[in-house]
């Protein structure tokens, strides 16, 4: 069936001679006691993945390494890709990070920014192939996981301290 035995080990028990088991490293006398106790048989799998498997390797693959860490607080700068026409150009979006959700794959940041004196908040997916670049201008100093009292500042009150110590 899936099994198969190793044809270059052989069912025979293996002789130690007692004089050699003395003067032997315990290196040896362990690789010895596995050989001993360890049947010599090898699995042989077809190549099939469950459904959760293939969707976890296709995520791995997906995934971005060259991201930095990033905080809520934080103030970067989020080059997205824009398409018009034929052509491609990258444009940036500057702002505070006042969410972070989800994880891995699926992982967002929502960037406010005020735009004309209008508020503006972005979602990005930071592994969308969307988003070309993420910069951290400079690290807030907050303490909360979620900055929507943002939202209601106005202003110089709507600023965040800077962390030094990231």
């Amino acid at each position: 069936m899936a099994t198969e035995t190793d044809p270059t080990t052989s069912d025979q028990s293996t002789d130690v001679d007692p004089q050699t088991v003395d003067q032997a490293t315990p290196d040896v006398v362990a690789e010895a006691a596995e050989a001993v106790a360890a049947p010599a048989t090898v699995t042989v799998t077809t190549g099939k993945l469950s459904a959760r498997a293939l969707i976890e390797e296709f995520e791995a693959a997906q995934l971005k390494s060259d991201l930095p860490e990033i905080y809520v607080g934080d103030t970067v700068k989020v080059g997205v890709r824009i398409r018009e026409g034929n052509k491609e150009r990258v444009q940036p979006y500057e702002g505070v990070v006042i969410a972070k959700r989800h994880g891995g794959l699926n992982q967002t940041i929502t960037v406010r920014r005020i735009f004309q004196g209008i508020g503006v908040e972005r979602v990005f997916m930071l592994h969308s192939p969307q988003v070309a670049s993420v910069k951290v201008e400079r690290r807030g100093k907050v303490r909360r996981a979620k900055l929507f009292y943002l939202r209601d500042r106005v202003g110089k009150a709507t600023r965040v301290k800077q962390r030094f110590d990231r």
